[in-house]
């Protein structure tokens, strides 16, 4: 009882801990690749937040699985490094007595992984995905921010407009550019204001130059207007057709067996096996070597978990080229991995038996 709870207890520490740190890092880094998107018009700069927010509850399942690899890693390394485990298999516990423990302890985790990666990972992609094409799919002039340059939906025409009032309605310093049937067109006005006529809405400038180019001919023609009116399209986009696998739920991955799905499916089944495999290479692998120190154990424990991550990567790859097969490839990687534990493990738990095992006197003489 002492073994388990005490284990635990150093487990729970390390894990939360990690966690925290590995959640911060990533939601630093997802806040500074939404604000990008956010500046170049691919995100509302309103919905950052929850975009960062549902980018992250996607990535849980590998920030979970590498929290419970360090934090295994770095409680057995520090009881290596203390003389802590000598004590234990000199009371009787051997190393794979660890394994219940770790798996008492992982096993909520585990869990959680499976259940992310197989059910939350495709909802937090379709959300993003509706959130865009939500704000994608906006008419020009709501697309139009003040003091910034705003290509419209269709990619034919770049906006400016420094709004100075209230009204959403009134503008001034007024920019267009547009390109359309053969003719580049360059508009500027002091001010501008949108007025309905029907179904239809306008966009009515004032005071302003227009400057508009042949693109086969280069001749240009420059006027000057009073008031000039350019019709507004206003025909909302709806959310584009994406038939991305990420986007589909596991079942329906299951309904249809293409080589893309099963790729997709591939990655989410391997998300799950892989953090049961971290916890018995987390067991098997850890050590200290006085010469090298704890940190050996760390450096391992990354570079292990990128290795595992790419060869995941690689086979979804495979995969959706149909170059290999889902079952095959489960089998040699998160087959091949755990019975490389395995073995690893049952090594190790030989070696101490063996460094247990009391001398004969001939043993002893020789």
């Amino acid at each position: 009882m002492l073994f388990d709870s005490s284990l635990r207890k150093e487990l729970g520490r390390s894990f939360g801990a990690t966690l925290v740190v590995l959640v911060t890092i990533v939601m630093t880094v997802m806040l500074i690749r939404t604000l990008g998107q956010a500046s170049i018009g691919r995100v509302n700069p309103s919905e950052v937040l929850l975009v960062m927010g549902f980018t992250v509850l996607g990535h849980l399942p590998t920030i979970l699985t590498l929290s419970l690899f360090v934090a295994i890693t770095a409680t057995l390394t520090r009881m290596y490094a203390s003389s802590e485990m000598v004590v234990w298999f000199s009371c009787g516990q051997s190393l794979t007595s660890f394994l219940r423990p770790l798996l008492r302890f992982a096993w909520p985790v585990l869990l959680a992984v499976a259940v992310l990666a197989l059910l939350v990972w495709p909802w937090s992609n379709l959300q993003i995905r509706e959130l865009r094409d939500r704000y994608q799919g906006r008419d020009d002039i709501e697309r139009v921010a003040p003091g910034r340059f705003i290509e419209s939906a269709g990619g034919q025409r770049v906006f400016f407009i420094d709004k100075d009032s209230a009204d959403a309605q009134t503008g001034s310093n007024i920019f267009i550019a547009a390109s359309e049937r053969g003719k580049e067109a360059v508009i500027s006005a002091q001010s501008g204001r949108i007025e309905a006529a029907g179904e239809e809405r306008w966009l009515v400038l004032d005071n302003g130059h227009r400057l508009e180019t042949e693109t086969a001919t280069g001749a240009m023609r420059v006027s000057e207007f009073a008031e000039y009116g350019n019709r507004i399209n206003a025909r909302i986009i709806g959310p584009t057709t994406n038939d991305s696998p990420r986007l589909k739920s596991t079942a329906a991955l299951l309904r249809e067996p293409t080589p893309r799905h099963m790729a997709e499916l591939s990655w989410r089944l391997g998300l799950a096996l892989a953090a049961i495999n971290c916890v018995l290479i987390a067991l098997a692998a850890t050590r200290v070597n006085p010469r090298v120190g704890r940190s050996a154990g760390l450096i391992f424990a990354l570079f292990a978990f990128a290795s595992y991550y790419n060869l995941m990567s690689a086979g979804q790859s495979w995969i959706g080229n149909g170059r290999i097969g889902l079952p095959l490839f489960m089998v040699l990687l998160h087959g091949g991995i755990l019975l490389a534990a395995l073995g690893w493990l049952a090594l190790r738990q030989r070696d101490w038996r063996g460094r247990e095992r009391p001398r004969t006197p001939r043993e002893a003489g020789a």
